[in-house]
């Protein structure tokens, strides 16, 4: 039998306590995230926790039907996985990564501290400092979830502040998913003592179903035809109101049901490692080019951790590709615009070859983001009138 659907606000505590009562089944089902209200009397399948809408990074709307059961099975597999504590709430409740920060809190029985307002090193310090606890006698395990981005901002902030570096080894894990990690933050996430675990999954997966390349208990990971595929009790039901997309995005092989990423993947010998999505690529004097991997290359220069590598048009090569920095990150490096391109594109050949060298390099002065965190590619692009 069907249940109601009911648009619930930005506002942590909101969706703190309205998730609550949907957890015990005794709530209607959530409608979060960026959908305008649904209709009045709208309704979603029987067993829906949530259905969250986002426009993803692309501007493609979709209405995401996660159940009860699918939120639960992964919030217990992720504390079988890194182990259970109080949560620290750092992102957007009305996304998947933010919702499932409470729906492990809720589960662990500890209420999640919130981060409220806009994020920054100097509140995030403040929040840990103010969530350490015992029980029994034994000190609870503190977790949180961030963004690139995020990470980012607090390492920068370590490097002369000393709360904001304590904050930063005072969780057992901290998850970063959303988007690749860049080697060398990594590299200064270990050196600073953070404990961090790259996650990788999305809405339709529950949130991160893959961790450090291993996917969670229950969880399974396929290579079809490139594309990386998941499967398991984490997987939504669907598209609220879309069966035909539900169709082509879910598949049922073997008795088996997987989820379709877009994303191309390989195994290494730690496991998955997503390469970037199928469809992002350009044709470059007759090369096809990754921009996902070229993005990868580029954010591994200093002043680059949090560029965005777009598509634009070339009257010589049909295609290439533009570095989109803030002019803030390009400060921090002297501000030197055309050496860093210079650099990114050395790195870009040596690794990828010639043809997928950027062709320039575009300073904005601030990089649009979607509430989920990640970056806001459709903006980038209409800025750059792509």
């Amino acid at each position: 039998m069907p249940v109601d659907l009911v648009p619930v606000g930005p506002e942590p505590r909101d969706v703190l306590r309205a998730l609550r009562l949907t957890l015990d089944g005794a709530g209607p089902a959530l409608a979060l995230g960026a959908a305008t209200a649904p209709a009045p009397g709208a309704t979603a399948p029987a067993g829906t926790a949530a259905v969250v809408t986002t426009s993803g990074s692309t501007g493609v709307p979709k209405s995401v039907v996660l159940s009860r059961s699918a939120l639960i099975a992964s919030a217990t597999a992720t504390a079988a996985r890194i182990g259970e504590g109080r949560w620290l709430l750092a992102l957007a409740p009305g996304y998947v990564a933010g919702l499932q920060v409470i729906v492990r809190g809720l589960l662990a029985g500890h209420e999640p501290a919130v981060l409220a307002g806009s994020f920054s090193p100097t509140a995030f310090a403040a929040v840990t400092a103010s969530m350490h606890s015992s029980v029994g006698g034994h000190r609870v395990p503190m977790f949180t979830s961030l963004v690139p981005a995020q990470l980012s901002d607090l390492l920068d902030a370590a490097e002369t502040d000393a709360a904001v570096a304590r904050a930063l080894r005072a969780y057992e894990a901290i998850l970063v998913g959303g988007q690749s990690l860049p080697v060398a933050q990594r590299e200064r996430a270990d050196a600073a003592g953070a404990r961090i675990v790259r996650t990788y999954g999305s809405t339709e997966t529950s949130g991160g179903c893959v961790y450090d390349g291993v996917p969670l208990d229950g969880v399974g990971v396929r290579i079809a035809d490139g594309e990386v595929q998941l499967s398991g009790p984490v997987l939504a039901d669907g598209y609220r109101g879309e069966p035909e997309r539900t169709a082509t995005a879910f598949v049922v092989d073997g008795g088996t049901r997987w989820y379709r990423t877009g994303d191309a993947g390989e195994f290494d010998g730690s496991g998955l490692r997503v390469t970037g999505r199928i469809d992002n690529v350009i044709v470059s004097g007759g090369v096809n080019v990754s921009l996902d991997r070229v993005e990868a290359v580029v954010r591994e220069q200093r002043g680059c951790e949090a560029a965005v590598v777009v598509p634009i048009a070339d009257e010589r090569w049909g295609q290439a590709s533009a570095i989109v920095v803030a002019r803030a990150a390009l400060s921090g490096t002297g501000g030197d615009a055309d050496r860093l391109l210079a650099g990114a594109r050395e790195a870009v050949a040596d690794r990828l070859g010639k043809p997928a060298r950027p062709a320039r390099i575009v300073t904005v002065e601030r990089m649009p983001v979607l509430e989920s965190g990640k970056p806001d590619r459709a903006a980038v692009r209409r800025m750059l009138a792509i």
